[in-house]
C-alpha cells in the first residue's frame, strides 16, 4: 500500500471521527444545576437556577425522570443562557432532572443532571398521634391494674407455660416467618426484606392485652406474656438482628433499640403499679375502673385504627398485593401457630385464645424506629410500609371474632329470654287449666 494513500485514508477517518463527536457535543445541552443536588419535603417546593451552553439552535425542556416523585410546576423550555425553574416534591424516593430536546421521547441528552430526593416531613399529626396513643394506653394499664388477680399473675410466673409460649412465638415462629415472607415476597429488595423482619424480631404490643379484655381472653396470662417478651427481647433481638439481620443487609447501620425497650418497660411497670395500689386501698374506684374497661378498650381500638390509617394515610400509595400478603400473613399465621402451639400443650380454651392473640401482635413501633435509625432516607421512610401494613392488617381476624362473638351472645339472650318466657306461659297454662280442673270437681 502506497504510504501517501494511507495517510489519506487515515486523515478521513480521524476528520470523520471529529464530526461525529463534535455533532454528538453540539447536539447535547451542557447544563449546570445550582444546588447540584437537593433534598425536598414531601409538597415543598424548591427554586433551582441552571446555567446551559453549547446548544445546536433546537428546543431543550427540562424534565423530571420519576415524576411520581418529584416534578416541574411546568414544561421549561430553555432559551437563554441561564435562569430558574420550580421543583416539587410529590412523594418519598429518588428522581433526576435532566434537559431533552423539545419532542424527543428518549431519555436525557445533557450532561449536567441534578438527584432529588424526597423525603418525609415531621408533621404535629405524628406528634399528636404518639402523645394521644401513649396517654390512653397508660389509662387502659392502670385499669389492667386494677382488673388482674394479682395472685393469678403470680402462679402463671411460677408455672410459666404461656410465658414460654410466647418467648417461643415471638423470637423463632415470627422472625422465621418474617424472614420468609420477605425472601419470598421481595427477593431482589433487601430493604423491604428488612422491614419485615425486623417487625417479625420485635416483642409483643400492648394491642394484644386490649384484645384479650375484648374477646374474654386472660388478661393475667396476656400481660405476664407482654412482659416477660419485652424483657426478653433485649437478649433476643440483639441476636437476631446482628446475625440474620446482616445477612440481609449488610450495608444497614444495625442497632438495638434499647432505650426505646426500655421505655416500653416503664410504660407498663407504672401504670400497672398504680392499678394495683388503686384495687388494693380504692375499692369503689377499682370497682368503677373494671366497670369501663370493655367500653374504653372497644374505644381505644377504634381510635387505634383510625388515627393511624389517617396518619399514614401517605403509605397506602407503596402498597402492592406483596405488601398485603405479607402485611396479613405474618400476624394471621402467627395467631394460628400461638393456638395450635398452645392446643399441643393442652391449655384451656381461654388460655389457647390469649396465647394466639399474644403471638399473632407485634410491636410495630420498634419496628419503625429500627428502620429509621438503620436506613438512610428516604429509604427508611419507604421501608416503614412493611410494619404499618402488618399493623393495620393484623386486627381483621380479631375484629371478626369480636363480631361473631358479639352476635352469638345476642341471639343466645334472646334465645334464654324466649325460652323464659315459654316456660311462663307453660306455667300461667297449666295453673288456668289446673283452676279449671278444681272448679269442676268442687
Amino acid at each position: 500500500m502506497c504510504p501517501i494513500s494511507g495517510l489519506v485514508q487515515f486523515l478521513i477517518v480521524l476528520v470523520t471521527l471529529i464530526l461525529i463527536c463534535h455533532a454528538v457535543i453540539v447536539k447535547s445541552c451542557n447544563i449546570t444545576f445550582n444546588p447540584q443536588n437537593a433534598t425536598i419535603h414531601m409538597y415543598d417546593t424548591i427554586i433551582v437556577d441552571y446555567d446551559a451552553s453549547n446548544q445546536d439552535g433546537g428546543d431543550y425542556t427540562l424534565y423530571s425522570e420519576d415524576e411520581n416523585v418529584a416534578s416541574l410546576d411546568k414544561e421549561y423550555l430553555i432559551t437563554n443562557d441561564s435562569g430558574s425553574f420550580n421543583v416539587t416534591g410529590n412523594f418519598l424516593g429518588k428522581t433526576v432532572i435532566s434537559c431533552k430536546k423539545r419532542g424527543s421521547s428518549g431519555k436525557s441528552e445533557s450532561t449536567g443532571n441534578m438527584d432529588i430526593v424526597v423525603i418525609r416531613k415531621k408533621r404535629v399529626i405524628d406528634t399528636m398521634f404518639t402523645a394521644s396513643v401513649a396517654t390512653l394506653i397508660s389509662l387502659l394499664y392502670i385499669n389492667f391494674g386494677c382488673a388482674i388477680d394479682w395472685s393469678e399473675f403470680r402462679t402463671i410466673l411460677k408455672r410459666p407455660i404461656g410465658p414460654g409460649v410466647g418467648l417461643f412465638g415471638h423470637f423463632v415462629v415470627m422472625p422465621a416467618l418474617s424472614y420468609a415472607f420477605g425472601v419470598l415476597l421481595f427477593p431482589d429488595n433487601a430493604a423491604m426484606q428488612l422491614g419485615l423482619f425486623f417487625t417479625g424480631v420485635s416483642p409483643a404490643g400492648g394491642a394484644s392485652n386490649v384484645w384479650a379484655i375484648l374477646l374474654e381472653g386472660n388478661i393475667s396470662l396476656s400481660i405476664s406474656m407482654t412482659f416477660v417478651s419485652t424483657m426478653a427481647a433485649f437478649a433476643f433481638m440483639p441476636l437476631w438482628i446482628f446475625t440474620l439481620g446482616r445477612v440481609i443487609f449488610r450495608n444497614a447501620k444495625l442497632e438495638v433499640p434499647y432505650t426505646e425497650i426500655m421505655t416500653y418497660v416503664v410504660a407498663l411497670i407504672i401504670p400497672l403499679t398504680i392499678g394495683y395500689l388503686i384495687q388494693r386501698y380504692l375499692k369503689r374506684v377499682a370497682n368503677f375502673m373494671v366497670r369501663i374497661i370493655k367500653g374504653f378498650s372497644t374505644l381505644l381500638i377504634l381510635f387505634i385504627i383510625v388515627f393511624a390509617i389517617v396518619t399514614n394515610l401517605y403509605l397506602f400509595k407503596l402498597f402492592s398485593w406483596q405488601i398485603i400478603v405479607a402485611g396479613m400473613g405474618i400476624p394471621w399465621l402467627g395467631y394460628v401457630a400461638g393456638y395450635l402451639i398452645s392446643k399441643l400443650l393442652r391449655q384451656n380454651p381461654v388460655d389457647c385464645l390469649t396465647m394466639a392473640i399474644e403471638i399473632g401482635i407485634q410491636n410495630t413501633g420498634i419496628a419503625i424506629f429500627l428502620l429509621r435509625f438503620a436506613l438512610p432516607q428516604p429509604e427508611a421512610d419507604l421501608t416503614t410500609v412493611a410494619p404499618v401494613a402488618v399493623a393495620v392488617l393484623t386486627p381483621f381476624p380479631l375484629l371478626l371474632l369480636f363480631v361473631v362473638k358479639k352476635l352469638r351472645s345476642r341471639l343466645h339472650h334472646s334465645h334464654s329470654k324466649l325460652s323464659q318466657e315459654e316456660i311462663v306461659k307453660s306455667e300461667n297454662t297449666s295453673n288456668s287449666i289446673n283452676g279449671i280442673d278444681i272448679n269442676g270437681i268442687s
